[in-house]
């Protein structure tokens, strides 16, 4: 499996399913800089056990049909958002422009500094 294919399948899908110990989660989600990030707790999606997993397998699925495009596991690593990376940064920011019905859209970024997690999911996938 290629990372340009993981790419193209999470480009076109929405939201994808994270297998987590509580079970398999959906979850709304963007793609950058070669990564999946997603937002955890502090009133956003609930994923329960992301921020402690080393590596969890991820699902996305067609819009269409709900056929499953692709299946990969990814490596976990939370954000550090007091102090993020260029490539972090940019993800957090694009994670706010996807948040949909945001009730406090300005403040956004600074609620999840605050209370909750972003975390980027890496394919692993063979070079």
């Amino acid at each position: 499996m290629s990372l340009s294919l993981i790419e193209e399948a999470a480009k076109k899908s929405g939201v994808l399913w994270i297998s987590l110990p509580a079970g398999d989660r959906l979850a709304w989600h963007v793609w950058h800089d070669g990564a999946v990030y997603v937002v955890t707790g502090g009133g956003e999606q609930a994923l329960p056990g992301l921020v402690d997993a080393a590596r969890v397998t991820v699902t996305l699925r067609s819009k269409d049909n709900g056929a499953r495009l692709v299946a990969f596991e990814a490596a976990v690593r939370v954000v550090d958002q007091s102090s993020p990376s260029e490539g972090d940064a940019g993800a957090i920011a694009a994670l706010a422009k996807e948040r949909l019905n945001a009730p406090d859209a300005a403040g956004l970024t600074s609620r999840w500094a605050a209370g909750s997690s972003v975390v980027r999911l890496t394919p692993e996938v063979a070079v």
